[in-house]
């Protein structure tokens, strides 16, 4: 008969060996880091999506994501940084959005059409809104303006996504930038109305047919 300690020693390395199967990979420390900053910029999300801006307390943040206020600093450092995030990934989600428009075999015309389409459903969600809303009630703030280099950065990252997709243009350089600029007015502008028209919103539909057809007669240009 085995001794007591052997007994425990062999029961505990039973205990500790997993199912056939079910062994997981170790996650690494970037890759849990990850994880959280993500939790964290979601609860920011959906905070705003609530309550607003206004609701946005490091109290419900930390509430929301579950974790200490603490923990959120050690991951972004202050609300300035945590903001800016939040901005970032909200632009990562549009551009991710927008992989599916490809250039090679198809018209300017299909494309303008699916930009429009799929920008929209980037616009009427929660995560422009929380970009929106960021903008226009911290960093839009004549104090905060100096918070990091975001104005240059959208603007290069929304450029990027254009170029990509609309690379076979004729268009000028300084007409290309003016259409962009004029195109982000019109989508903001309506997704602001649609914030505005509460839980029951009507559709832009009409007005976004008008953008398609104004991006497609002045993309084909010659």
């Amino acid at each position: 008969m085995a001794a007591p300690s052997t007994r425990r020693a062999a029961s505990s390395s039973t205990r500790r060996a997993p199912p056939p199967g079910t062994a997981r990979r170790r996650r690494s420390h970037a890759e849990r880091s990850a994880t959280t900053r993500a939790k964290i910029i979601a609860a920011v999300v959906e905070v705003i999506a609530r309550d607003g801006f206004q609701g946005l307390t490091a109290q419900q943040i930390a509430q929301r994501s579950g974790l200490t206020w603490g923990a959120v600093q050690h991951h972004f450092g202050g609300k300035d940084e945590l903001l800016l995030a939040v901005l970032e990934d909200s632009f990562e989600r549009f551009a991710q959005r927008l992989e599916p428009v490809t250039v090679e075999g198809t018209s300017i015309t299909a494309r303008a059409t699916l930009f429009v389409d799929l920008a929209w459903e980037h616009f009427r969600g929660r995560h422009y809104r929380a970009t929106f809303e960021i903008l226009l009630n911290y960093l839009g703030r004549a104090e905060h303006r100096g918070v990091g280099n975001w104005r240059v950065e959208m603007s290069r990252a929304w450029d990027g996504v254009w170029s990509r997709i609309f690379a076979d243009t004729r268009l000028p350089r300084k007409r290309s930038l003016l259409l962009q600029h004029f195109t982000v007015s019109t989508l903001s502008g309506l997704a602001s109305t649609l914030m505005l028209q509460g839980s029951k919103p009507t559709l832009p539909t009409w007005e976004l047919e008008v953008l398609k057809a104004t991006l497609v007669r002045e993309l084909t240009r010659t």
